[in-house]
């Protein structure tokens, strides 16, 4: 079947924008939704839902009253959970005329490029046959989705892997404050933000709800590596009125994450390095080498590294941290941790005179072409 033009939009829900007395699920919202994804198909969107859920869904069915904290409880929940979730989802939205399909993704699925590679070619598919994905996070078997993930993360991914014209958070918050407005009274609704800097990091704090495992600040975070792929995210309030609409016709709905990258400028390669696979360690750079990499469009020396966090091997994502600590770059790693640390304090003519430190000083820790910087 040949692709038709389209615009793709994605929108993430969170566990507490779903929740609601039905197995956990609040139908009335999953209509209200339901009802906007079709009038957006009408007007040329094909749309991916990347929902939280599973989990909420089955501590209701298994009569728990609180999220439990052992790892085989959970999985337990999302295994009773999915079908429950898949079915709601399948209902309202059949009741439209919309066909919905379940895919589960890990990290698993995406850490190997062409694992990553087989899961965009599966949505893009599915979309050419006018199809509604409901995308999540696979918890029965994914360890690593329950204890660290956020389907923010996964949110932002699956708008990578789709191409998206427009990523959309539905959240149980109007949008990103410059403050924590449960604390402070006098935070300030950002309606728009154009750069993310240490300064919107720190405001977007690590606070999350009873039932999901997110907060703002992976949100931030999946704003920044959108921002690469040049496609903008808006966060807002779920539960208002044509929320999901009002978002896309731009009107006031939220806070805007803009992106400073047309479409296309980064490639799919360097795309997948962001998002693809969790970090498996990190170093932190100098000032010098800061410079380098975000002013000259420099590759990553080891020279330049002042600290060396995790036990990373060749070939592993790894972030890099400025001076002040900051996240500013994540690239694959050239050599593995050990490594790099023989090199911290050492010049490169001290590397060079070295028989078993000389490759430290003739190659790259990260090469321009594994590199993708953010900042």
């Amino acid at each position: 079947m040949q692709r038709r033009a389209r615009r793709v939009l994605v929108v993430k829900i969170g566990s507490s924008t779903l929740a609601g007395p039905d197995d956990g699920i609040d139908r009335r919202f999953l209509d209200a939704l339901a009802d906007q994804v079709a009038r957006l198909r009408d007007s040329g969107w094909a749309t991916v839902v990347v929902s939280s859920g599973a989990i909420a869904c089955g501590l209701v069915r298994l009569g728990m009253a609180e999220r439990p904290a052992d790892l085989p409880s959970l999985q337990a929940a999302a295994s009773v959970g999915q079908p429950a979730f898949a079915a709601a989802y399948g209902e309202a939205f059949a009741a439209r005329g919309l066909t919905t399909s379940l895919v589960l993704l890990t990290r698993h699925d995406t850490a190997e490029r062409s694992t990553y590679l087989h899961a965009r070619d599966a949505l893009m598919r599915l979309l050419d046959l006018g199809v509604v994905p409901i995308v999540n996070g696979n918890d029965t078997v994914s360890v690593e989705q329950i204890r660290f993930g956020d389907n923010d993360t996964l949110g932002a991914l699956v708008a990578c892997l789709t191409q998206a014209s427009l990523c959309v958070i539905l959240s149980d918050i109007n949008g990103f404050y410059d403050a924590n407005p449960r604390e402070c009274s006098d935070a300030r609704l950002m309606r728009r933000v154009e750069r993310i800097d240490q300064q919107v990091i720190d405001a977007a704090g690590a606070a999350g709800t009873g039932l999901g495992t997110g907060g703002m600040v992976t949100k931030v975070r999946a704003a920044r590596a959108l921002g690469l792929a040049g496609i903008p995210l808006v966060v807002c309030q779920g539960r208002e009125p044509d929320a999901l609409a009002r978002a896309v016709r731009g009107d006031h709905a939220g806070t805007l994450f803009a992106s400073p990258r047309r479409p296309g400028e980064v490639s799919p390669r360097k795309l997948w390095i962001a998002l693809g696979d969790s970090a498996r360690g990190a170093v932190t750079v100098d000032e010098g080498a800061r410079r380098a990499i975000q002013a000259q469009g420099g590759s990553l020396l080891c020279v330049g590294v002042t600290q060396v966090e995790g036990g990373f091997e060749r070939g592993d994502v790894i972030d890099v941290r400025d001076p002040s600590g900051f996240l500013f770059a994540r690239g694959l790693a050239g050599f593995n941790a050990d490594e790099v640390a023989l090199a911290c304090g050492r010049t490169r003519d001290e590397l060079a005179a070295n028989r078993l430190l000389r490759e430290l000083a003739e190659r790259a820790l990260i090469h321009r072409d594994n590199l993708v910087v953010f900042a």
